[in-house]
């Protein structure tokens, strides 16, 4: 079976599912085994979990949007290690371009992308057409020479890289580690736009939770106003009454970059019930919750996902 690697934005979520379905019958056939951060368990370490996906995968699709280019995480680190192993002979780099962006010049724009001619997903009159498109690549990629058109598992990473002409025979190599990351050191510059790009991300997802909590119940109503490009609030009325709200913000009052959530629309700039303050390991940054009151967000590592789930939930906890 080919380990498959999905590094992906966020923000391209619908897609990244989209594409996901249509592996479904080559994950069936146990032709693939699909990883993407989706299969981070609870509790788990969420750089640790993404380095041993990508070391150990035989494919990596990069999914390439302007999000994904403008994502340190997507671009500095997957899409930089992937590229390593690529050029080493230990996996196979294919960029999947979702959206129109600037990516000819990209150090994977030598690489063949899909769907064909690197014509991007949404520019296709049919999306299905297109991610129909890409399963015939990846069932070629996964077929041996010579072979049938089923698919097969392919023997290793190396032969299907060599089968593509993506390295020489000579450059192969016989082994492979999972313990290559080497600790780096993020900058001032790197946790401001992590932390500006994860304001972003929570923004988009409580818009988007807010119009679905309206569609499913027909009683409720909710009202999100963009104060600024670092603060939003939103507030839930039932048959017309208030029974909710919040105010969140990009906040430099207590931490050099966080992102504070306040259960009052209408706070006041210094008052506030959760701050998520941006931190570093040796590998990732990641928020932290910092009160105490929410012991298990504030013992895990929150991705953008997790720390738009978890103040997301602190909005609706009155609801439920």
């Amino acid at each position: 079976m080919t380990r498959v690697f999905i590094s992906y934005s966020h923000r391209d979520e619908p897609l990244r599912a989209e594409l996901d379905k249509h592996f479904a019958l080559l994950k069936r056939q146990g032709a693939l085994d699909v990883w993407s951060d989706h299969r981070i368990p609870p509790g788990g370490e969420v750089g640790v979990s993404i380095s041993e996906g990508l070391e150990s995968a035989d494919v990596i699709l990069l999914l390439i949007s302007a999000d994904f280019i403008a994502s340190d995480y997507c671009f500095s680190i997957e899409m930089n290690r992937a590229m390593e192993r690529h050029v080493s002979g230990g996996c196979v780099v294919v960029p999947v371009i979702l959206r129109p962006c600037d990516w000819q010049s990209a150090s994977f724009g030598r690489l063949k992308a899909i769907p064909t001619d690197g014509r991007a997903i949404t520019k296709w009159p049919s999306q299905d057409e297109a991610f129909e498109d890409i399963v015939k690549h990846v069932r070629k990629l996964l077929a041996k020479p010579g072979g049938s058109e089923s698919p097969k598992p392919a023997a290793s990473a190396t032969g299907i890289a060599q089968a593509l002409g993506a390295v020489p025979p000579a450059v192969a190599r016989v082994g492979r580690s999972s313990n290559l990351s080497l600790p780096r050191e993020f900058s001032d510059q790197d946790k401001h736009d992590f932390t500006q790009s994860t304001f972003d991300y929570i923004r988009e997802y409580f818009d988007g939770s807010l119009a679905q909590l309206q569609e499913r119940n027909q009683q409720v109503q909710a009202r999100m106003a963009v104060l600024s490009p670092r603060a939003f609030t939103a507030v839930i009325f039932r048959h017309g009454k208030r029974i909710a709200g919040c105010h969140v913000r990009i906040d430099g009052a207590f931490s050099t970059n966080g992102i504070a959530f306040s259960s009052n629309e209408n706070t006041s700039e210094n008052s506030f019930n959760e701050l998520l303050s941006v931190e570093a390991d040796k590998q990732t940054l990641y928020l932290k919750a910092t009160m105490g009151m929410f012991n298990r967000a504030s013992e895990s590592k929150l991705s953008e996902e997790g720390a738009a789930e978890h103040l997301w939930s602190m909005l609706i906890s009155s609801l439920q």
